[in-house]
């Protein structure tokens, strides 16, 4: 195609004020029609909205518009939509290319406004120029198993799975323990309802009664291989390996309690844990009277920085069900901050405080001392130090990854955040997923979660996977990495740096194979190839070097 044949059209965004309060888009506007091959260019104040889409549609036909470019907010959020606008208008969706003048320009200069102005000027040139060299890509065809493996059976995974089986699919729920359930089979009674645990197991007969799910229990995974819509998974029951297919992956693993050995004389006669208490509960094996719970122990320090986000509301729960049996016991709850977000759990806070449950705050630098019939602590609020009498403490421990969670994560190709819970792709608008696509996550696998956050999370996480499974093919990305045989030496440093294992080596011609399926055309491959015999789709080396000469050249 020769320049004469290229007509790019260029639609600058206000987005209200968030970049119009700034820069000067008018101007913006006006600037682009000075470049080189561009046939149309107008200013919108929503660019995303119908009208500015219409608009973009109306003129692609009206001019013939054969690229488009959007400069306006972030590509993350917006750039699909303005992609399906042009193939609707019968453009290639690759010919499209989108500036980010909100989030890397008038956010950042919002007191120089002309400075602003002036690097949103550059930015647009350099897309023109990055423009008149794209290429129409084709989106890849993936055939779709209508199937799902759902890795946890505890009350995230049993919610996920039944979600996912009473819409159809079958479903593999694969558990390593004996029994399915998890964590709930230890506990007492739920907050905030206080209902009994063992009505949430309920579940289990319709999990194990149900003629789309199948139960593998004592079960663990073994090997994954394949990608989205076409995994398959090596599971060992017993002595046997069993080999399941399935479109997508759900990870519900869960989290385990720490243990607090070591910790306040753990382990003594008097001294117990929050899941020991609940056993007793259950039990009705309560009978102290002066009962000192300590909250944080084992977590919001060095080793674990973070909060375990249910430890509050647990100790809230036990301390008001201990005193609505015994209402002369003395309870003290000693904490460091309190965790009772939202009006529910504020309100059952608030609860607890009327049932004349002390709560003392203490200060990490100065912790509790469990003396023999006493626990002393310093009361920053009374600054100084006082003595609690007690027959019973309660240690209250956050929940920690399960041990076998960085084995799973190499086994998925997903990653594990600085404590080893799983990591989502984007904490607002992807919290269910990962980066790698067609596997998804809820629950205590992801972060600490109570039982309305795990179920809350584990149908998002089904509401996430049946898009997948409901179609019979999918179409992935269409900008990946493309090797070129003849330059390719074999040296495995693309394998290497794959941060989606994405690419591998074709033992009989001794060069690197990329499955399109699974690349994100992230680059690093590209930037790593010692002999340059990696390409880019969408970002090749004479579209970056034509960005780089627009920006220095200034044409």
């Amino acid at each position: 195609m020769t320049d004469e044949d290229i007509r790019i059209g260029v639609f600058v965004c206000h987005c209200g004020t968030n970049i119009g309060g700034v820069l000067d888009v008018p101007s913006l506007a006006e600037y682009a029609k000075t470049l080189p091959n561009v046939t149309y260019s107008a200013d919108n104040l929503y660019t995303c909205s119908e009208v500015g889409l219409t608009e973009i549609k109306e003129n692609i036909k009206e001019h013939e518009l054969n690229r488009v470019i959007v400069a306006s907010c972030s590509p993350r959020t917006h750039e699909p939509l303005f992609r399906a606008i042009c193939q609707e208008a019968g453009l290639n969706p690759y010919l499209f290319e989108m500036v980010n003048i909100r989030d890397q320009d008038s956010w950042v200069h919002m007191k120089e406004p002309e400075k602003g102005t002036i690097k949103a000027k550059d930015l647009i040139r350099m897309s023109v120029h990055k423009a008149a060299l794209l290429e129409p890509l084709e989106r890849i065809k993936v055939s779709i198993t209508p199937s799902a493996i759902v890795i946890g059976g505890g009350i995230a995974g049993m919610t996920a799975a039944l979600n996912l089986g009473n819409q159809g699919f079958e479903v593999s729920l694969i558990e390593k323990e004996k029994e399915l359930g998890g964590l709930l089979r230890s506990l007492n009674k739920v907050y905030p309802s206080n209902e009994d645990a063992s009505k949430l197991l309920e579940t289990l007969d319709l999990i194990e009664s149900h003629e789309k799910i199948k139960v593998y229990k004592s079960s663990v995974i073994e090997k994954v291989d394949g990608f989205i819509g076409n995994y398959k998974i090596s599971v060992k029951q017993n002595d046997k390996t069993i080999e399941i297919d399935a479109g997508v992956i759900i990870i519900a693993t869960g989290a385990i309690p720490l243990t607090p050995d070591g910790l306040y004389g753990y382990n003594k006669k008097n001294i117990i844990s929050q899941l020991d208490l609940e056993k007793l509960l259950k039990a009705d094996q309560i009978s102290s009277n002066n009962i000192t719970m300590i909250l944080c122990v084992g977590c919001r320090n060095e080793v674990r920085k973070y909060c375990s986000n249910i430890c509050c509301m647990t100790a809230m729960k036990n301390a008001m069900l201990i005193k609505e049996k015994n209402p002369n016991a003395h309870i003290t709850i000693l904490f460091q901050d309190i965790q009772a977000s939202g009006t529910v759990y504020e309100k059952y806070y608030r609860k607890a405080r009327e049932m004349s449950i002390l709560f003392i705050k203490y200060l990490p630098e100065k912790p509790p001392i469990i003396k023999k019939g006493v626990v002393k602590v310093y009361s920053d609020s009374l600054n100084q130090e006082i003595e609690i009498p007690q027959d019973l403490v309660v240690l209250s421990t956050p929940l920690i990854a399960n041990e076998d969670s960085d084995k799973l994560a190499k086994m998925l190709k997903v990653p594990l955040e600085e404590n080893n819970f799983f990591l989502e792709a984007h904490v607002k608008l992807r919290p269910v997923d990962f980066a790698t696509d067609g596997i998804f996550m809820c629950g205590s696998a992801h972060w600490p979660a109570d039982i309305a956050e795990s179920t809350s999370q584990a149908n998002a996480a089904a509401s996430r996977a049946s898009r997948i499974l409901w179609k019979d093919t999918l179409e992935v990305e269409g900008s990946t990495a493309e090797v070129i045989e003849e330059l390719c030496i074999g040296c495995e440093a693309c394998i290497k740096i794959c941060p989606y294992k994405a690419i591998t080596k074709d033992e009989i011609t001794d060069t690197a194979i990329v499955n399109k399926v699974v690349c994100k055309g992230c680059g690093l491959c590209g930037a790593s190839c010692p002999k340059k015999a990696i390409i880019i789709h969408h970002f090749t080396g004479d579209q970056i070097r034509a960005e780089i000469f627009a920006y220095g050249g200034g044409v």
